[in-house]
């Protein structure tokens, strides 16, 4: 089976109708979707074309690594009902913001008071800022006390979703405000660096949100999607709380291994909000990270074995977190299957790496997965990846992201799959 599923994804030809080149940043920050930077997320368009084609009005639709909720929005767009799950609670809560429409004349009125107490702060006001080892590492003193009290008014809202909003704002902010190397997506200080004024970078903030939350208000109101539910949950993607046989399609687009460490990227947002005190406890609720137990695997396809025993030849501790992240991987497909309806589908977008000069083949592996769990393969998209967010280069002895200039590079994603099967 496995070298059946390696020739038909090598034959399939790229399909440029699904690169979406032609959208803009506006196109694809849409509504809500340009509220909070997020690496590597997927492009809404995505989700859309394939909501439209295997969904009808009415059907569930489920993203077990929901990120920063792409699959959510648009789904509440097109009046389908939704469910997300991610382990990471920063990510829970940029996605609660963004499904939320919120009447925007209520959020008006809500900021234009918030802004008049925070345009009060001066040297003298009393500000009971945390006290973090981790938040004195990335903040200056100024920039902290100003950021705990924009927090604590934030605190006092009464409003859950408005508060949220906010909280996502400010959640936001919190890069510039710090001395985290601005063009650096892993934390790296930069002692120079002049760190933007909290309260005006806040102010900006929201208003850029205002407007986007007014157009996905209009936009729901005008569909009648305004209570589309959609829903949010901060668990594991292998227990999701979904019954059984009940989702029409799953969209997703799975972690990486050994990629992004999305605990260490969403460490000032984390700390503030008070998710963890221990990072090196939160690195460890992730799938795809290095920081996983490596025992009772169960891969589950054989050209999974295959890599790892290469990459055994190689080194070992690539080959036990690339297994460990194949068989985490395995039971969240199991999780799938046992949610989707028969005939369901699921889309899963995955692009392909090598680590150590390994080939890591992601989409045949998962295909191979699927099939043996039981599902069909009933299409395969090949893509181009315009975005401007992936990096395209890897260190190709250490695996990690490296800058285009280094010596190491090898080529990283320039296209990916979608894995279109069905129950």
């Amino acid at each position: 089976m496995s070298q059946t599923i390696i020739s038909l994804l090598n034959k399939t030809k790229i399909d440029y109708s699904w690169s979406f080149s032609d959208k803009t940043r506006k196109d694809t920050a849409y509504i809500t979707h340009g509220y909070h930077r997020y690496p590597a997320k997927f492009i809404p368009q995505i989700v859309s074309r394939l909501a439209e084609k295997y969904t009808s009005k009415g059907d569930l639709i489920v993203d077990p690594f929901g990120g920063c909720g792409t699959t959510l929005v648009e789904s509440k767009v097109m009046g389908r009902l939704s469910i997300g799950v991610d382990i990471n609670p920063v990510a829970v809560l940029i996605t609660k913001a963004k499904i939320t429409p919120i009447d925007p004349k209520k959020v008006e009125r809500v900021f234009t008071a918030l802004k008049g107490k925070l345009d009060t702060y001066n040297k003298d006001t009393k500000v009971k800022a945390p006290e973090h080892e981790r938040i004195d590492y990335w903040f200056k003193p100024e920039e902290k006390r100003k950021l705990a009290f924009i927090f604590t008014e934030i605190l006092k809202l009464r409003d859950r979703d408005i508060r949220d909003f906010f909280y996502c704002g400010f959640s936001n902010i919190l890069k510039n405000c710090s001395i985290w190397l601005q063009k650096s997506n892993k934390p790296t200080r930069d002692l120079i660096k002049k760190p933007s004024d909290p309260i005006q970078t806040f102010f900006k903030q929201v208003k850029m949100m205002m407007r986007g939350n007014a157009r996905f208000y209009e936009l729901s109101k005008q569909r009648n999607h305004l209570e589309v539910p959609s829903q949010v949950y901060c668990t594991d993607a292998r227990t999701i709380p979904v019954k059984d046989n009940a989702v029409s399609l799953v969209v997703t687009s799975p972690p990486y291994v050994t990629s992004y460490e999305y605990a260490d990227l969403h460490q000032l947002t984390a700390l503030w909000m008070e998710y963890t005190k221990d990072l090196s406890d939160f690195r460890k609720r992730f799938i795809g990270t290095s920081y996983h137990n490596k025992k009772d695997l169960v891969l589950n396809s054989v050209l999974a074995e295959k890599i790892r025993n290469e990459l055994l030849g190689k080194d070992k501790k690539t080959a036990e977190e690339v297994s460990t992240y194949f068989s985490e991987m395995n039971q969240v497909f199991a999780e799938m299957k046992r949610m989707l309806k028969k005939g369901g589908k699921t889309c899963i977008v995955i692009g392909n790496t090598s680590l150590k000069g390994v080939e890591i083949l992601n989409a045949e592996v998962f295909a191979e997965q699927l099939q043996n769990l039981g599902l069909k393969i009933l299409n395969i998209i090949k893509r181009e990846i315009p975005s401007k967010n992936l990096p395209s280069v890897r260190d190709e002895k250490t695996g990690r992201f490296a800058r285009i200039t280094d010596k190491n590079k090898t080529y990283a994603y320039p296209t990916e799959y979608i894995l279109v099967m069905e129950k």
